[in-house]
């Protein structure tokens, strides 16, 4: 079986004290003492979520210039809606440890985190490797870096980001249980193969990726005479917080795959924290676009839109000079 979002589903054929007599056991049930603080933060994320990526979806479309730049951020904050639209069903089943929607939302809404993982670091890719190609190679950057290609270039990530997440869509389920209906997944045997190839492919491969474009930038400013990072702060603090956000998440996935060495509270508690961290990652995007190298109560003082679209507008002015 595989460690899904809201629930822990145990891929041993062994049963111990731990366990259900399914092989199953849930992180967030109704007992657990730290049900009702998860709840809470994952409805202020949910609530953040659709608010903020609302606003940047509404600026980058209809407000501003349609760009390259914007095409990267709208395609960003639209993953992050998407998944923000369908937590309230985790959430609910947080709640009750009853899944009454069916089978269709029950894969729909437990593959929307790996969906936004992998849209959105691939999407991160693209960032760092447009603004790569930009410094290293201008004249070409500045003759083919087109909004027509921008928007192929998404497309083919989303197509990828969907293959990516067809495991969860297949292997997820729903099972009744009396009263009871459980939605979890059963990889079987699968199991360690997917968790590593999800993190090898949604993780290792696109952050060494991104490293190695944000050491070319680093190394190329460094000799330019008159440089300017105020387009890269949006792109470096993107990188940072989803790394820092899915890190955790991926650590204790891979410790749960070989899960008898290590303390099984432990991967629990992981389990818990890197979850909710993995789904905090969604909105914080229009958080950094708002604040990011400003004085917090300057900022403040401002119309949160007209403040999201300054942000995003003298990243694009920078980077056009």
């Amino acid at each position: 079986m595989d460690v899904e979002y809201f629930d822990y589903d145990n891929y041993t054929a062994d049963i111990d004290s731990n366990l259900t007599t399914e092989g199953t056991l849930n992180l967030y049930s109704a007992s657990s003492s730290s049900t009702y603080a998860l709840v809470a933060v994952n409805i202020i994320i949910c609530v953040l979520g659709l608010a903020g990526n609302s606003l940047v979806i509404w600026i980058c479309g209809w407000k501003m210039k349609t760009t390259v730049i914007t095409i990267w951020y709208i395609s960003l904050a639209i993953s992050n809606f998407l998944f923000c639209a369908l937590l309230p069903f985790e959430v609910v089943y947080m709640i009750t440890s009853h899944w009454p929607f069916g089978e269709g939302l029950c894969k729909l809404a437990s593959s929307a985190l790996f969906l936004n993982m992998h849209s959105s670091v691939f999407l991160l890719v693209l960032i760092s490797t447009d603004r790569c190609i930009m410094v290293l190679f201008p004249v070409w950057s500045h003759n083919h870096r087109k909004v027509g290609k921008a928007f192929g270039a998404v497309i083919l990530m989303w197509v990828l980001s969907a293959f990516l997440t067809v495991p969860s869509l297949m292997y997820r389920k729903t099972t009744v249980h009396g009263s009871v209906i459980q939605c979890h997944t059963d990889y079987g045997v699968r199991h360690k193969a997917v968790v590593l190839t999800r993190f090898i492919c949604g993780f290792l491969i696109p952050i060494l990726m991104i490293v190695f474009c944000c050491s070319v930038l680093a190394i190329k400013l460094r000799s330019l005479t008159h440089k300017s990072t105020k387009p890269y702060k949006i792109m470096a603090a993107l990188i940072l917080s989803f790394f820092a956000c899915w890190v955790p998440y991926h650590t204790f996935v891979l410790l749960e795959i070989d899960f008898k060495k290590h303390n099984l509270e432990v991967i629990k508690t992981g389990l818990k924290v890197g979850a909710t961290l993995a789904a905090a990652n969604s909105f914080l995007s229009p958080v950094l676009y708002v604040f990011i190298g400003n004085d917090f109560k300057k900022t403040l003082r401002r119309s949160l839109s007209s403040r999201i679209e300054d942000a995003l507008a003298e990243d694009i002015r920078t980077a056009l000079r």
